[in-house]
């Protein structure tokens, strides 16, 4: 077995035969990276045909191995596995490689290994619970605007892989880091970092909330600028605590009340840099102002903060920061309107996908007709249903795991009134959005923030939102 410990982009990599697992937009990233820098590739996946079956054949036409219907398998004599995010670091072909000491690396691994020395771009990591897609395309604009040649990969878009590898060049990263992508990472030191929060999510991935959050801390290794953490959630703060960075990288907080130094905040209604000044000790930096933040909900002014946190650490002046958030455009399904019907509005955040999305997302508005249900995750709903009960007008529950939620309702707020829906289509949103405009009254808001993943009934979050907006314009939604 060839020792792959210093391998990186200027290696010699004719002689290293490594297996990819796992054929999703990363996988098939790293595998065509591996190919274009000369690596012998066997690439396995469990499924058979669809895209995994399209990409297979694209990347034995560009010379790599595929063993479809193999995804428990380790590839024979290779010398490195490369494993996607969806795996469970319990997954057996995770587990069998490291027990034939085979080393393992996840995409983040690759990717920092295949940068280009001569001109390396600098990664800031963006991860958390929640909010990391909203801060890291954030921080994108704001890279953009300072006039870099910035791009937004990872956990995001395009794989990161892909984007290593782009002859165009790269000035600097924006990396959206799930927690799924933190088990195999071993050499990446990223100029600036940052936890948004941290709440259990991923517990059936991990096997442990307290698995989940070591994952998260990972971000934090080696960072040698800035590891950035939210000062209004303290489990963030001891992450920084405890990371092992490089001498001299500085601890900076953000928080939505007035910063100590060394710190990002809010005074009157305007975003304030107490980090990246000289006179930090006695004086703050106006970047922007609340109103420049869209939408204005409180938790995505926590996500500007972070974001311009790690620009600021980056070298971007608070002018870009400005402009970058003035020009930013939100992903879609995150607290989106997407229409009014007869005085009550109604809100797509079908991004929430576990109970901290749900509750943060909730809390945004008033009286409020709550859509949830889908995949649980291993969740407890509990402290969720306390949390909001005050405003709920009423629920309707959908998807597999609705009888969970139902019965954390049941248990905290029996007065509120339940709807339940049945159906297990993707037409289903049609007697959602009925059933919530007849709980809802004018001035109310309908919020779909399932808590929940999506995969019971729909592709993808993206799909559920869709199929929510059509349900609300089919019933005489306007925006």
């Amino acid at each position: 077995m060839i020792d792959v410990s210093s391998l990186s982009r200027s290696s010699d990599w004719s002689s290293v035969h490594v297996g990819v697992a796992g054929l999703g937009i990363a996988g098939f990233g790293c595998a065509d990276a591996l190919i274009q820098v000369g690596a012998r590739v066997t690439v396995t996946d469990s499924a058979v045909d669809g895209v995994v079956a399209e990409r297979a054949t694209l990347l034995e036409m560009l010379g790599a191995t595929a063993r479809l219907g193999e995804g428990d398998s380790v590839p024979p004599e290779i010398d490195l596995l490369v494993v996607s995010p969806g795996l469970r670091p319990s997954h057996p072909v995770i587990v069998t490689a490291l027990a034939q000491g085979i080393p393992v690396w996840g995409e983040l691994e690759l990717a920092w290994r295949l940068r280009d020395l001569r001109t390396p771009a600098p990664w800031l990591l963006v991860t958390g619970t929640n909010g990391k897609t909203t801060a890291t395309l954030m921080l994108e604009s704001m890279l953009l605007a300072s006039g870099e040649r910035a791009v937004a990969a990872g956990n995001i878009g395009r794989s990161l892989a892909e984007v290593v590898m782009d002859p165009a060049g790269i000035d600097v990263i924006a990396v959206e880091v799930g927690a799924p992508q933190l088990p195999f990472v071993h050499s990446i030191s990223p100029e600036a970092a940052v936890c948004l929060n941290l709440a259990p999510d991923h517990v059936d991935h991990f096997g442990s909330f307290e698995a989940y959050s070591a994952a998260k801390a990972r971000v934090y290794e080696r960072t040698h600028i800035a590891a950035v953490y939210n000062a209004d959630d303290p489990a963030t703060e001891r992450m920084v605590e405890a990371a092992d960075v490089v001498e001299g990288c500085r601890a900076v907080g953000f928080t939505l009340g007035l910063p100590a130094r060394s710190m990002l905040g809010v005074v009157d209604g305007t975003l304030v840099d107490r980090a990246f000044l000289a006179e930090r000790g006695t004086h703050a930096l106006e970047l922007a102002d609340v109103a420049d933040v869209h939408p204005q909900a409180p938790h995505n002014v926590a996500n500007a903060l972070a974001a311009a946190a790690l620009a600021r650490a980056h070298g971007v002046s608070p002018e870009a920061v400005r402009e970058g958030l003035r020009s930013f455009t939100p992903a879609n399904h995150r607290i989106a309107d997407v229409g009014v019907i007869e005085g009550v509005r109604y809100v797509d955040d079908s991004k929430a996908t576990n109970c901290h999305a749900a509750q943060t997302s909730l809390l945004a508005y008033g009286d409020v007709v709550w859509i949830a249900g889908g995949l649980a995750k291993g969740q407890d709903f509990d402290e969720l249903v306390i949390a909001v009960r005050a405003r709920l007008r009423g629920v309707v529950l959908l998807g597999a795991d609705r009888d969970v939620i139902a019965a954390a309702l049941a248990r905290h707020a029996p007065d509120v009134p339940v709807v339940t829906v049945s159906r297990t289509d993707t037409g289903v949103m049609v007697d959602v959005v009925s059933a919530a405009h007849g709980l809802a009254r004018a001035g109310d808001t309908v919020v779909l923030a399932p808590g929940c993943a999506s995969w019971d009934m729909f592709r993808d979050y993206g799909h559920r939102g869709d199929e929510f907006a059509r349900a609300v314009t089919a019933a005489g939604g306007v925006l």
